[in-house]
């Protein structure tokens, strides 16, 4: 475990706590040379989320999203749409039971078991959010639902060759950066080196 400096919280006003909660926090931190450093940063909270590539080790191809996603709008996707591995946040549950129920939610597909892979901060910077990442291998069998997501959600399941996936990659048409993590996680372990 890696040390930091002494952290001391003289002030947290909260600046929105409309969608999520975006917070102004006044520190002081303690240096490597023992001076106490007094700052400001703002903290955008969305709670903590799960990420899953559901493979097929047979056929070799993974499953895959596709919905709108605004902030990539308003920053240069002209469409909005993001191709995306299956995720989605928490909500109180442990990491493991969060991403088999948004799995079956998003995709149809219905796991009994999945492997943990890491956990990832994906913007310390500014977002408190964690990613706990996972991986599933899945037949056409557990596929139980059409899926699609709940609610207002509108999520299109695609089921591509992982090469197609990987030249995505290159190509632009996958852009997220969790899913990939993840594809590149799964072209280690097919080369044997993980």
């Amino acid at each position: 475990m890696i040390n930091g400096p002494k952290i001391s919280i003289e002030k947290e006003e909260t600046l929105s706590n409309n969608w999520y909660l975006l917070k102004k926090t006044t520190f002081q931190y303690q240096t490597k040379k023992g001076e106490w450093v007094k700052q400001s940063r703002e903290t955008y909270d969305r709670g903590n989320g799960a990420v899953i590539l559901l493979y097929n080790s047979v056929s070799d191809r993974v499953i895959l999203t596709r919905q709108f996603r605004f902030p990539t709008y308003v920053n240069g996707n002209s469409s909005g749409m993001m191709i995306e591995a299956c995720a989605g946040l928490l909500d109180q549950d442990n990491p493991e039971v969060a991403i088999i129920r948004e799995t079956e939610e998003e995709t149809g597909f219905i796991l009994s078991k999945v492997e943990k892979l890491m956990e990832v901060y994906m913007s310390p910077g500014s977002v408190t959010e964690k990613l706990f990442f996972y991986f599933a291998e899945y037949s056409p069998e557990m596929r139980k639902k059409d899926g699609g997501g709940v609610e207002e959600e509108e999520i299109d399941v695609l089921e591509i060759p992982f090469s197609q996936a990987w030249a995505m990659i290159k190509s632009g048409e996958i852009r997220d950066a969790k899913t990939i993590m993840l594809l590149q996680y799964y072209q280690l372990r097919k080369l044997g080196w993980v």
